[in-house]
């Protein structure tokens, strides 16, 4: 496992002190990481962020600047993630951008062209690439555990009511459009692991709307049908329905299958070659906040230039550019190849 040892004491701002802020200020400080600063708007969240982790806040943007961080973590809503991004580019500031990377194109390229010329170390909050059952899957297949890919499928669903209880989910970002809410954005997860376990997306197409009784204006059901450039193809299904925690994948190969299942902990291949099952489970222990310490700890090395970033922002913006296609299909309906830019519409459903 990395070392995240620093030689100097480095200063995040985590940007967004809700429930993923407040998991990222503390994932930092239990590495050490170097001096950990909140800032949010809300008076109610900065107080809530100093009673429970002692931390200073910051009441606005200038006051987050003032303090010239080393490195941003950005943790606001979806649509606010870009102005972030570019004014701590712009800076010189180091940037962690929860996913998604945005809710639309405009500012992408000219985030790519700063952190290009600064030397910015970029990371994109995707945390299931940590997880230990999509490891297990990504090693088997790199190994050639199944073969040549045929197919894979990707879904997660749970009822979005559920996900905060604490508070009123028709107030939350995912609700809200204006916001980069929906559970295309949301679930983007699963679009991003996908292509990391089978390959480059080449085209996309969609069916996806508000189908239920929920109080929101955003989609709450999306049906996506993919093709990679290696001829393999895909299908992800998300939604803001279950009312049971659904979080799965599978991937068909021409000599063998893999199953990967969250909630039981476990991976199951089958390899044609053996005829035979063999099941992979998490380790003894393990917990969810496990994945988020060992993202946060990558950010560190690779701000430490120990490590390449898993997924830094260039990477991400590919994965956002599948997101805006599948929007931008749904609207419509109709297939979109990547390589067409049709898909770049700033699509809203």
């Amino acid at each position: 496992m990395d070392n995240c040892s620093q030689p100097q004491t480095r200063r995040f701002v985590v940007v967004g002190c809700g429930s993923i802020g407040r998991r990222h200020m503390k994932n930092l400080l239990a590495l050490g990481a170097g001096e950990v600063l909140g800032c949010d708007l809300r008076a109610d969240r900065r107080a809530e962020v100093k009673g429970e982790l002692g931390v200073e806040t910051l009441a606005s943007p200038d006051e987050a600047w003032r303090r010239e961080p080393d490195a941003i973590v950005i943790a606001v809503p979806t649509a606010l993630h870009m102005p972030w991004a570019l004014e701590a580019a712009e800076r010189g500031v180091h940037l962690f951008i929860e996913k998604p990377l945005a809710s639309a194109w405009a500012g992408v390229e000219r985030l790519m062209e700063l952190s290009r010329r600064k030397n910015l170390v970029s990371l994109v909050g995707c945390n299931m690439r940590f997880h230990p059952g999509l490891l297990t899957v990504k090693r088997l297949l790199a190994a050639g555990g199944v073969g040549r890919i045929i197919a894979a499928r990707a879904e997660a669903g749970q009822y979005l009511p559920d996900w905060h209880p604490w508070e009123d989910y028709r107030y939350t970002y995912s609700a809200r459009t204006a916001l980069g809410g929906g559970v295309i954005f949301d679930a983007i997860h699963e679009i991003d692991y996908i292509r990391w376990l089978v390959g480059e997306v080449a085209g996309v197409f969609c069916l996806a709307g508000k189908l239920s009784h929920l109080e929101i204006d955003t989609e709450d059901t999306a049906a996506l049908l993919l093709r990679f450039e290696n001829g393999a193809l895909g299908e992800i299904h998300l939604d803001y329905i279950q009312r049971v925690y659904n979080r799965n994948c599978q991937v068909i190969g021409d000599e063998g299958t893999l199953h990967w299942d969250y909630v039981a902990g476990q991976v199951r291949w089958y390899s044609a070659q053996t005829k035979t099952w063999q099941c992979f489970n998490n380790p003894p222990g393990w917990n969810a906040n496990e994945m988020y310490l060992d993202e946060m700890r990558h950010f560190v090395n690779c701000l430490a230039r120990r490590s390449q970033p898993e997924q830094d922002l260039f990477e991400a913006a590919r994965v956002l550019s599948i997101a805006l296609a599948a929007k931008a299909s749904a609207l419509k309906p109709c297939w979109i190849e990547m390589g067409s830019q049709s898909w770049n519409t700033n699509a809203t459903l």
